[in-house]
């Protein structure tokens, strides 16, 4: 059996979690392959709504393992609070929950060097979520971190200990008070729920669980233009966001991945600070943003709102080499007469249909092709026959755009909401 990759195409939010909660019946494992609690994936059903920052998005469904992988940094304290979430519901958690040995561990003083560090920048801000994210992987790459396999080791207050220490010296640069110890009693609480959880030898796991036929889908976080490599650096997070992260998130090789599903919004949103050429920072954004209630599920943070913009989805689809697509909160757009397509740039006074090197500290301006709105309640549809021809038209034409099929189209926060309009490839 092959390995399919479900993930984000604009600047995250895009409603993976929502996708992967649907497409779990035809799996039996879903991993999680990049990220940490910046994450927020959002799941509606039976009138709940549930937002999962580290657990796998498969993790409501019975007989389904989700494995957070090796490429995923874990903060102890939101795992657990997670946890004791899902345990009243039923969810068999230690059972349906398996965790990377590899994956690495965020500390209280990684939150706090985020914090610090992101206060100095002022207003060259990131716009970072300040959970630890990005001095977790630093410490990753530059071998000082540690594991969740380091949590069995009878020495690993000593090698948390020696960690903090080097942290409360480099916070010492910082015009900045803290107080780590006030942190720690949550910290090591989570350390250890963790400890009762089952870990894995992840790489193993999935390549074995392949060789037995299963099937896997790996599960992304944030979104593509959010890679540390290719996203609009330096406004992006630490881990790679892409299909290739999935190789180096789980040890799966690129040979045994096949479909490659990308989501997009019917719109575009942004949390944070970065380029943003199609935003509408007027009322038709703030229009959307209450339409589609966008606020940040992790930081509540309003999102920055506006039209879609297709030389972005272009290169993302390249990159991740997808081949289905599955558009998100068209229902959003209900209400609105005429919507707007970006189909080019105006760069440093060229056209382009393409995602350049930069679009930092550059005049980009985007150009637009208007087309007709449905103007219909579309949160009750059914299938794919009863979708607005002024739908069905936007949608051919995104498609002809972006040469990769539309088969998912959300019509709402619900699971029900859901119109599969082609089968993915088996």
């Amino acid at each position: 059996m092959a390995v399919d990759v479900l993930l984000g195409l604009q600047w995250g939010d895009e409603g993976k979690g929502k996708i992967v909660d649907v497409l779990t019946p035809k799996y039996d494992i879903i991993a999680r392959f990049q990220g940490g609690p910046n994450a927020g994936h959002t799941l509606e059903f039976e009138g709940i709504k549930h937002v999962l920052h580290t657990i796998p998005s498969g993790i409501f469904h019975k007989g389904v393992k989700n494995v957070v992988g090796n490429g995923v940094v874990i903060d102890p304290v939101v795992l657990k609070i997670e946890i004791d979430k899902l345990i009243p519901m039923g969810v068999n958690v230690k059972e349906q929950l398996l965790i990377s040995r590899k994956a690495h561990l965020i500390l209280p003083s990684h939150k706090l060097l985020d914090k610090a560090s992101e206060i100095s920048k002022g207003k060259a801000k990131i716009g970072s979520t300040l959970k630890g994210i990005g001095p977790t992987y630093m410490d990753k790459t530059g071998r000082n971190g540690l594991r969740v396999g380091d949590v069995f080791a009878p020495n690993f207050k000593e090698l948390y200990n020696a960690l903090v220490e080097k942290h409360k010296n480099i916070l010492k640069n910082f015009d900045f008070e803290f107080d780590i110890e006030s942190l720690e009693k949550d910290f090591f609480e989570g350390i250890e729920t963790l400890k009762s959880l089952t870990p894995i030898d992840s790489e193993h796991y999935l390549n074995d669980a392949w060789k037995n036929g299963k099937k896997i889908l790996a599960e992304g976080a944030q979104g593509t233009l959010l890679d540390v490599d290719f996203g609009t650096y330096p406004f992006v997070t630490s881990s790679n966001t892409i299909t290739a992260g999935t190789c180096t998130g789980l040890g799966i090789a690129p040979n045994k991945i096949k479909n490659v599903i990308g989501i997009f919004k019917a719109y575009c949103t942004r949390v944070g600070s970065g380029p943003f050429p199609t935003e509408e920072d007027n009322e038709i954004g703030e229009r959307i943003r209450q339409i589609g209630n966008e606020f940040g599920a992790t930081t509540g943070r309003e999102r920055r709102c506006g039209w879609i913009d297709i030389p972005a989805l272009k290169y993302a689809i390249m990159i991740n080499g997808v081949t289905e697509l599955a558009m998100m909160k068209g229902d959003v757009l209900d209400s609105f007469e005429t919507i707007k397509v970006c189909t080019h740039y105006i760069h440093n006074g060229e056209k382009i249909d393409y995602f350049p090197y930069s679009i930092n500290d550059s005049v980009t301006e985007p150009v637009y092709k208007e087309v007709k709105g449905w103007q219909t309640d579309l949160t009750k549809l059914k299938g794919d026959d009863e979708m607005p021809e002024a739908l069905t038209n936007y949608i051919d034409y995104l498609e002809a755009l972006l040469e990769v099929p539309i088969s998912i189209v959300s019509v709402g926060p619900d699971r029900k909401q859901t119109i599969m309009r082609k089968e993915l490839a088996s």
